[in-house]
């Protein structure tokens, strides 16, 4: 047994072992867990796929004859705000559209430009267009702003992000005669394509699949920069079936980050234009995992060909909620490019992309061997298995 405090300090003096999970899976071919587990002290992973459930706190500061945007209108770049916070505290959504958006009513919607496209804007540097509609009070009197900014003009830019690292995922597929418009992408007709979303081998929940060392407080890679788990995330269910491995044979977990949009780069937050569905957010996270012990070891050990995905048919059973599993297929069929399904070959595509999150893992384990980030002991963990702890559908009257 290991612990994080004696982790850091090796870490500290420049001691740490530290690979990526993919480096791991390779050593663990020619080297058993025990040996690993004395040898190596932290795992590094990543991801960078659209991640919806996303977006930005922004307080801009006061205006000279000060303006109440709570309760008014506010627009970024011609995309809504939600301001129903405070006086100059907004809220701005990954899939937040401009009021004249034509969404869907010229079907499929092209979605050019959303909520997402202004976070990537401002941690791009750009300016950024700010109008904002007030009903005037005694102490806030204006009633109309319109103006400029750029990141470095506001007070603080905190990327808070509900749902992010979904812990496995559906694969998507078409089974109707026409081609359809999803979150999952473009789905052809008659099996034309599978569409899938996660690093697989790579993806921070999937190496540590009961959140053994992954809880409130964990410091993490968030879009280039630092950034902390302050929560689970929603639709959170660590009680669904899972494989003997501890994998989850649907999503399981979520998490819900928070970081400063300040420290980030472009590079790892870019905003998504989704045909027929909408705007999203694409975001780069990376995790460490400490390596505690054997069982921690195994779990981060595990390769794509032993981490399964449901195909699930997006034409007729998500929409309808059917719950029905068409089959499983494992991350090393979905990035061959091609699977086999229903007797038919299935060419597959990525919405994530391994590449970026090869590039997360090694960036976090730079920093790590650098002495530059230091693990953190989380304040709690989160619920698992054995809470009985579940994601409860909408229930309708």
């Amino acid at each position: 047994m290991k612990t994080i405090r004696e982790i850091n300090e090796k870490i500290k003096k420049g001691e740490a072992v530290v690979v990526t999970a993919e480096e791991l899976i390779e050593l663990k071919k020619t080297s058993n867990s025990k040996k690993l587990v004395e040898e190596i002290d932290v795992v590094t992973t990543g991801t960078f796929g659209p991640m919806c459930s996303s977006g930005l706190f922004i307080n801009f500061g006061h205006s000279k004859e000060r303006i109440k945007m709570g309760g008014g209108k506010v627009y970024l770049n011609g995309v809504s705000a939600y301001s129903g916070l405070a006086a100059v505290d907004v809220y701005i959504g990954a899939t937040a559209l401009p009021d004249d958006d034509p969404r869907n009513s010229k079907y499929p919607g092209e979605f050019k430009y959303g909520g997402g496209h202004v976070i990537e804007d401002l941690v791009s540097g750009k300016e950024v267009e700010l109008i904002a509609y007030a009903y005037g009070t005694d102490c806030y009197p204006k009633k109309y702003l319109k103006t400029r900014i750029t990141l470095s003009d506001v007070n603080e830019a905190i990327l808070f992000n509900p749902r992010n690292c979904y812990q496995n995922y559906n694969v998507a597929v078409n089974l109707s005669n026409k081609t359809i418009y999803t979150y999952m992408g473009v789905l052809k007709p008659n099996l034309g394509n599978a569409n899938y979303c996660s690093a697989g081998q790579l993806s921070p929940l999937l190496k540590d699949p009961y959140l053994k060392t992954i809880g409130f407080g964990t410091k993490i890679f968030l879009g280039g920069g630092i950034g902390y788990v302050c929560w689970w995330g929603t639709q959170y269910n660590p009680s669904v079936k899972r494989k003997e491995n501890g994998i989850p044979m649907v999503g399981g977990a979520t998490l819900a980050l928070i970081g400063d949009l300040k420290q980030m780069k472009n590079e790892f937050l870019k905003g998504a234009s989704l045909t027929g569905y909408g705007t999203s957010l694409i975001v780069g996270v990376g995790i460490p995992i400490p390596i505690l012990n054997e069982e921690i070891l195994n779990w981060v050990s595990i390769p794509d060909e032993e981490i399964f995905a449901p195909v699930v048919d997006y034409s007729y059973d998500y929409p309808n909620s059917t719950g029905k599993i068409l089959e499983y297929v494992n991350y090393a069929q979905l990035k061959s490019g091609n699977i086999k399904l229903m007797g038919k070959n299935v060419p597959t595509g990525s919405l994530s992309s391994y590449k970026k999150a090869k590039e997360i893992a090694e960036i976090l384990k730079n920093w790590i061997k650098n002495g530059d980030f230091l693990l953190t002991e989380p304040i709690f963990y989160f619920p698992g298995p054995e809470s009985g702890y579940k994601f409860k559908p909408m229930k309708e009257v």
